[in-house]
């Protein structure tokens, strides 16, 4: 069931409404995981701006600012339950990626270093929008399959319900 190029005409409804399931819970984990790198590549930026125009302002002054971005941003998809996702494996990938370049510290990073931590980060953030672009694809097919099967009516909204 794990096959992304499976085709839905060929799944039981239970295992269609599995596959999709699982890739939505697929997707939320890269959200979550995107937002993390995005805060840091932001993080990351104002610490590159703080040293170029060389102010006496500190990362954490901005703190607020940016992470209020990234909690204000909405979705472009509709809200899914939020759950915490900070043990998940791609989760956990960010976290050994952010401790080997030093991401905790930026302030005592050098301007190389800095970079380097900077370019890695927006790697793995374009690695994760590529992966999500795929499972919304993914997503989209498994869910146009779904509404086919009741609109013509192969599925019944009264078995949904029993199934809850």
């Amino acid at each position: 069931m794990n096959n992304p190029s499976v085709d839905p005409t060929t799944l039981s409804l239970a295992d269609l409404r599995e596959l999709r399931a699982q890739k939505q819970a697929a997707e939320d984990a890269i959200s979550y995981v995107r937002r993390l790198v995005q805060a840091r590549l932001d993080l990351v930026s104002a610490e590159q701006k703080r040293r170029n125009n060389g102010n006496d302002r500190t990362v954490s002054d901005d703190l607020p600012a940016i992470l209020g971005r990234h909690l204000n941003s909405g979705p472009a998809r509709p809200p899914r339950p939020t759950v915490d996702l900070s043990d998940h494996p791609i989760a956990i990938e960010l976290d050994e990626l952010c401790s080997n370049l030093g991401a905790h510290h930026i302030a005592e990073l050098n301007d190389t270093e800095l970079g380097a931590l900077s370019d890695a980060l927006q790697a793995f953030e374009q690695a994760r929008s590529s992966e999500r672009r795929e499972l919304f694809g993914t997503i989209d097919a498994l869910s146009a399959e779904l509404v086919r099967r009741y609109r013509d009516g192969e599925a019944k909204v009264d078995d949904l319900l029993a199934d809850e």
